[in-house]
């Protein structure tokens, strides 16, 4: 496992040097409806943004025993969730930092296919610090038919693994946590976006628990 835990965390650490550099550079602006990532196999160009891959931050790094894998080409994200040796979630994280300017945007949205239903967070970072705050939003029903939900929330019919989910992350309605535990007086930096990260877990916020998490596997695709 620790062989896993440094593959991992490898990825998101960066050098103080490289740091120092970027520190120098300009933000890219990105403004309303500019298309930030697709799956590799896709036709959108996307080369005018700093190129970024998706790649796993599962409980491992927290002594847990969780693994998943992310194909950057198709966008699909598969795991196995477990809360041994007191864990209970994988994750994906961009990789290298980027440098965006957003402040002409209101939020980033995004679109799933599957999920089985679950809550999952959506991270975004300002901070190139590892353990940095986490600019989170939870979101529900991610793999759920919307109507079928609406009239039986308790169907598991409604679970279709080809549902396709759109979901708005608004920046002025994050919660800025660390190690799931809400951080008070902050200020997210629209002119500094330099991550996202996604997580399927078992807790939420400041001691609460995921309504919706369950131990086993869990696939979801990035569209």
């Amino acid at each position: 496992e620790f062989g896993r835990f440094l593959s991992q965390s490898s990825k998101f650490i960066t050098i103080p040097f490289f740091a120092r550099r970027s520190a120098e550079t300009t933000n890219t602006i990105i403004t309303p409806g500019t298309v930030l990532w697709e799956p590799s196999s896709t036709a959108v160009d996307t080369s005018a943004l700093q190129p970024f891959s998706m790649a796993p931050l599962d409980d491992v790094v927290m002594g847990g025993a969780s693994s998943s894998t992310f194909d950057n080409t198709n966008g699909k994200w598969a795991g196995s969730v477990t809360d041994a040796n007191n864990g209970g979630f994988i994750g994906i994280r961009s990789y290298p930092n980027f440098q965006w300017d957003m402040s002409q945007c209101q939020g980033i949205e995004m679109k799933f296919r599957g999920g089985q239903g679950r809550r999952f967070k959506i991270v975004v970072r300002d901070s190139t610090d590892f353990n940095g705050i986490c600019w989170t939003t939870s979101v529900d029903n991610i793999g759920t038919d919307p109507l079928m939900s609406l009239f039986f929330p308790n169907n598991n019919n409604n679970k279709k693994t080809d549902a396709i989910t759109s979901v708005k992350i608004q920046f002025n309605k994050q919660i800025p946590t660390l190690f799931a535990k809400t951080v008070p007086d902050e200020t997210f930096d629209k002119t500094n976006v330099v991550g996202v990260q996604l997580a399927y877990s078992k807790f939420e916020y400041d001691g609460g628990l995921n309504p919706t998490f369950e131990v086993g596997d869990i696939e979801l695709e990035i569209l």
